[in-house]
């Protein structure tokens, strides 16, 4: 894993509807967003189209250094503009 995360992301992770989501993906999302929005609370969305997921969109939290890792999983609700 090339990039930090937090104690929930490792918890959360281990959860059968996150296991398989790949670190590469995740990177993808951090390097290369489709889309980003901050929040209200100052942490980084960021989403990505993943092909081998089935063209679906992963969407990445990061704290508000915009490295760590808090999140991670396909979002049903993002749709490309």
């Amino acid at each position: 894993m090339a990039f930090k995360t937090t104690l929930y992301f490792e918890h959360v992770r281990q959860r059968s509807d996150r296991a398989f989501i790949k670190d590469e993906w995740i990177e993808q999302a951090i390097t290369n967003p489709l889309h980003e929005e901050v929040q209200a609370d100052g942490r980084i969305r960021r989403w990505a189209r993943i092909e081998e997921a089935g063209n679906r969109y992963l969407r990445v939290i990061l704290l508000e250094d915009g490295e760590t890792v808090h999140n991670a999983f396909l979002d049903r609700r993002f749709k490309e503009k």
